[in-house]
């Protein structure tokens, strides 16, 4: 009997270490596809380290039991057509892992681009990991089942924000400012939609649509606000263009309060400065000022600001590389097909919280985060952004139900893996 509990345990060993080995010595790349030159570069420059922090993290904790990863950039320019190109050279590389999130016009060009390589190149498929394009036809009429996004889609922002700003009786006029392209266009759509539904005594005093990372001076824009009579302005700005936006609108004393997405992103808050206290307020997943002391969140924080001297803010870095992790090694392994499987209805837990990826539509679900500018005060902004002496206060903290929305996608799944 000694012997068969002997040869028993054993065997047990002997499974257990080859269960474990498929993950010895691999290094998964991903593909960081995001502009690194133009306009934009500061931005991507800065999520691009963010995802190479995150990843040398996960590295020396072993998130993901034996699996290192590598974080390989590729300059889009913030085109479609160079992405089209940066990911063919990232397959050309066998890299089966693509992350991309400036600009939506890009994501559905990236989205269209994998789930037809994949039909074509069995065995070899690549899954796009969006943390930042938040278009919803991505996971609503264009959905794949190779694509995941990790940031709340432009309805779930509008959706929050509107709650928040329908109780505010001083909104009266509000001015739309968008981005003309995809994404622009679904945030002056959804802001029309949710505040006639929520606010209809709200007058929209003027709907304009700029282009793309080609604007450097705003003030032709911030005259036509200020001669609206606007006492609020929607945007779903980003980059330079909000940079820029609001730079103008300081420089020419407006006096709206401003309602953003992106506020919080690199340049933002150092053209704000001062103005901008109580005057703008973001819609996000995410604000460091409600970490607490010695908290993981706050400690990525600090190990960014040290070596980059620059701002972490993207934890949607965080919430990818996490996912992939927990989803390597519940499925025991890194084939694309067998992790995106492992992907669908993974609950795991980011700097927010417990998230969720919805199985239905590959939809991240989390809580989102009302924030206005403030001066630091040592006890709600604790952190500055930017070394300007001003932070981000949390006003309201919405569940992730609250902002969730409904899905149209009708997911085409291949057959499981066995």
């Amino acid at each position: 009997m000694l012997r068969s509990l002997i040869q028993v345990m054993g065997f047990a060993s002997a499974v257990c270490a080859v269960g474990a080995a498929w993950a010895q010595g691999k290094t998964v790349k991903i593909a960081f596809i995001d502009p690194q030159s133009g306009l934009m570069a500061p931005v991507g420059t800065n999520i691009l380290r963010s995802y190479q922090l995150i990843a040398e993290i996960a590295n020396r904790e072993n998130w993901a039991k034996g699996i290192r990863f590598e974080i390989v950039p590729f300059d889009n320019k913030l085109s479609p057509q160079e992405s089209l190109n940066a990911l063919k050279a990232a397959i050309d590389q066998d890299i089966r892992y693509v992350a991309q999130g400036n600009g939506s016009s890009v994501a559905l060009a990236l989205a269209d681009a994998v789930a037809k390589h994949n039909e074509r190149n069995p065995g070899k498929e690549v899954v796009f990991l969006n943390y930042a394009a938040v278009d919803p036809d991505l996971t609503n009429s264009k959905c794949t089942f190779w694509h995941f996004r990790f940031d709340a889609n432009s309805d779930m922002k509008m959706e929050a924000l509107t709650t928040y700003m329908a109780d505010k009786k001083d909104i009266k006029a509000v001015y739309l400012i968008n981005q003309d392209y995809a994404f622009g266009h679904q945030v002056r759509r959804a802001a029309r939609e949710y505040l006639a539904r929520k606010r209809p005594d709200i007058q929209i005093v003027g709907d304009e649509l700029h282009p793309l990372a080609k604007v450097t001076d705003f003030s032709q824009y911030v005259a036509k606000i200020k001669a609206s009579g606007a006492d609020t302005v929607i945007t779903g700005n980003w980059g330079s263009d909000l940079a820029l936006l609001i730079k103008a609108a300081k420089d020419a004393g407006l006096t709206a309060k401003f309602y953003t997405y992106y506020a919080g992103t690199t340049g933002v808050p150092t053209a704000m400065g001062e103005a901008g206290v109580d005057r703008v307020r973001y819609v996000a997943y995410w604000n460091l000022n409600n970490e607490k002391p010695g908290s993981v969140g706050e400690r990525i924080y600090k190990e960014f600001k040290t070596r980059f001297k620059d701002d972490y803010y993207t934890i949607a870095t965080y919430s990818v590389i996490r996912a992939l992790a927990e989803a390597f090694n519940k499925a025991g392994s890194t084939d694309p097909v067998k992790v995106a499987f492992a992907l669908e209805g993974l609950k795991f837990q980011s700097l927010n919280g417990e998230v969720e990826m919805r199985a239905a539509d590959h939809q991240l679900q989390q809580p989102l985060y009302i924030a206005s500018w403030q001066k630091v005060d040592g006890k709600q902004v604790r952190f500055d952004s930017e070394n300007t002496g001003f932070g981000w206060r949390t006003e309201k903290v919405f569940d992730s139900f609250v902002a969730a929305q409904p899905t149209s996608c009708n997911m085409k799944r291949p057959a499981r893996p066995s």
